[in-house]
């Protein structure tokens, strides 16, 4: 219990919500001089705040994770430095969990989510350009005005050669069609719309990044060194259009102004990265996040976070008492997670599985192992 009360003065992230003075230092913190960035906000657009559906899911995930004083320290030193964090540990100790807790504790918004798989690039991240949509949006287009023809694809004219009288206009006279708005097929992905230009981060999970392919991590180094990242479709467009308005991961009907094609963040996002240590990483990814290992909870942080989650002291009752030592003699044999115990607890406060005759039953069904022998 003596860990739940420290507090030190340099913290900013104390996993207790209520951080609005502390969200206001993370505000008005400064950088290191390697991680000032420069990008320019968009007057016309706001990210959602600390209200609607989208904050209430983040908010009921985070405010009953439970941190130790270590993980306090190495959270707050990536806040700090504004670098990534990178977090690992078995499947079920809450990972992912964590970046909800440090969006709820500082009241910075919903959590821009961004699962990975094997077939996950950097694009994915960045931005979705739908260009398929778009070309047959122009080819409908072009069949809803008979004899129009985009003006890409007119045929230069010939000096030696007139029309017929009765044949249809010429090329050169037939009315010409402008390609659909880029605007309405290209959408910001977590990561772009993480690294929008802000005066307050945003928090970006970046889930199970070992389930990559090898090339991402690396392929995020740049994206994290310059904290910005170009968008080539519309940098192509910059001198006919150089500001184009699309659509964020948030909402695609927020719509950014994103000029030059460029996208540059002001203040780094708070990015966690999540691994169940299936891989390594090269050093240079390493060397540009912070490290946090999380380890399976014993009896007294359990204790700790079925209070938070449930309500329920576990010295209240021995049936609760005998369910966290369950718990951690099955852990023995094989991994679990630690929602299977509030699962546990959740169905014995519902009345059910309350035989005796069916504790060995009820056991292995709610407490089956993730890894080992049994699993």
């Amino acid at each position: 219990m003596e860990a739940e009360a420290v507090v030190k003065d340099w913290w900013l992230y104390h996993g207790t919500g209520e951080g609005a003075d502390r969200r206001a230092r993370l505000e008005a913190g400064f950088p290191p001089p390697w991680r000032d960035f420069t990008g320019t906000p968009d007057p016309g657009y706001a990210p959602p705040g600390c209200a609607g559906a989208a904050w209430e899911r983040t908010w009921r995930r985070g405010e009953g994770y439970v941190p130790d004083e270590p993980e306090k320290d190495v959270v707050n030193t990536a806040l700090h430095l504004r670098r990534p964090l990178l977090v690992t540990g078995k499947p079920g100790v809450g990972k992912s969990t964590l970046a909800y807790s440090i969006a709820s504790d500082l009241n910075l918004g919903p959590v821009l989510h961004w699962p990975i798989t094997s077939r996950t690039v950097l694009r994915d991240g960045l931005y979705l350009y739908d260009a398929i949509g778009r070309l047959q949006e122009a080819g409908l287009e072009q069949l809803r005005t008979p004899g129009a023809q985009p003006a890409a694809a007119l045929p230069a004219p010939e000096a030696d050669t007139a029309p017929e009288a009765d044949t249809a206009p010429a090329a050169d006279t037939a009315p010409a069609l402008s390609a659909p708005s880029i605007s309405r097929y290209l959408r910001l992905g977590p990561l772009g719309t993480a690294l929008l230009p802000q005066d307050r981060p945003r928090v970006l999970l970046v889930d199970e990044i070992d389930k990559s392919d090898i090339d991402l991590p690396g392929d995020l180094l740049t994206v994290f060194e310059d904290g910005g990242f170009l968008i080539p479709e519309l940098a192509r467009l910059a001198q006919e259009d150089p500001t184009v308005a699309i659509g964020t991961d948030d909402d695609p009907d927020a719509v950014v102004r994103i000029t030059q094609g460029r996208v540059q963040c002001r203040y780094f996002p708070v990015v966690v990265l999540t691994s169940n240590g299936e891989r390594d990483f090269p050093p240079a990814f390493l060397r540009r996040c912070v490290r946090l290992h999380l380890e399976p909870p014993g009896p007294d942080k359990l204790a700790r976070i079925v209070r938070r989650r449930l309500g329920v002291d576990i010295e209240s009752g021995e049936e609760y008492q005998d369910l966290v030592q369950a718990f951690l003699d099955r852990g023995e044999d094989g991994d679990l997670a630690t929602d299977q115990l509030l699962n546990a607890i959740q169905l014995r406060l519902a009345g059910a599985w309350s035989a005796p005759a069916d504790r060995e039953r009820f056991l292995a069904t709610v407490m089956q192992h993730l890894t080992g022998p049994t699993a």
